[in-house]
């Protein structure tokens, strides 16, 4: 994993445009095959708000082996939402969701030592419009969003890659989590202008909608398929900076561990 310079984050980006605009079709069925699994496992009793966000690593893995296949030639189909279900890659994938679930928890509580649970409320919804305003205003919440960032981000790091490499490497998931992480620290500066790229991008797209439409139902009609756009081209960016860091996967059976350093 070598180091790579800040530029490289804007060419993953370019890049993740360019694997898109081969198979947009295919991507764009995966993504909604992606939706409807996930609308349908949160109506799930009891376990329906948690199965989406568990499941998230699981079917994580549809969209950067869709752009392998795109590297390699072959046709993006809807089947490939379960790849994440093969063994012996399955488990640990759910192990992530679940290891996802309670950083979340745990950057999110720590913010109630500054804010006196606030934050926490807002997210789990327990308090209306009105209360959270008031909240908002008589609360240090501007504070416990930067704890709560500053907490989450190591563990970001963490997630970023760990998913792929637990599909097509078959490691276990604390050295996914730790490839996962140095790979992202060697290269901190090519990730927060990755970072900073989208952001711009969704900043500008969403203005410029905006301005020629107004605030109308329209733009909001035609917000939903640029997100969802948007979404899966910074799919394919994550498999272009997987590919150039850890080099291009090959078929989830036939990989070679990382257990075994390079020669």
């Amino acid at each position: 994993m070598e180091k790579l310079p800040a530029s490289t984050g804007w060419l993953w980006v370019k890049q993740g445009f360019g694997l898109f605009r081969k198979q947009p079709g295919g991507m764009s069925m995966l993504f909604l095959g992606y939706m409807f699994c996930m609308l349908a496992v949160s109506i799930v009793p009891l376990l329906g708000q948690l199965l989406p966000v568990i499941l998230v690593p699981v079917f994580s893995v549809a969209f950067v082996q869709g752009c392998l296949n795109i590297d390699q030639g072959k046709r993006v189909l809807p089947s490939l939402l379960i790849s994440g279900f093969r063994k012996p890659a399955f488990p640990v994938l759910l192990g992530l969701g679940v290891l996802y679930i309670l950083m979340a928890i745990v950057a999110i509580g720590a913010s109630t030592l500054v804010d006196g649970g606030v934050l926490w409320q807002m997210v789990t919804g327990q308090l209306d419009q009105e209360a959270a305003k008031e909240a908002i205003l008589n609360s240090n919440i501007g504070l416990a969003i930067l704890t709560a960032i500053a907490l989450y981000v190591p563990a970001a790091m963490a997630f970023c890659f760990a998913a792929p490499l637990i599909y097509w490497q078959q490691i276990s998931l604390g050295k996914a989590l730790f490839f996962s992480f140095f790979a992202v620290w060697r290269s901190l500066s090519a990730f927060i202008v990755f970072a900073a790229t989208w952001f711009a991008i969704s900043v500008v797209s969403s203005q410029l909608l905006a301005i020629i439409f107004g605030r109308s139902p329209l733009m909001m009609q035609l917000m939903m398929p640029l997100s969802m756009i948007l979404t899966i081209i910074m799919h394919c960016s994550f498999y272009a900076a997987y590919r150039q860091i850890f080099g291009v996967p090959a078929d989830a059976s036939k990989t070679v561990s990382l257990d075994k350093p390079n020669d």
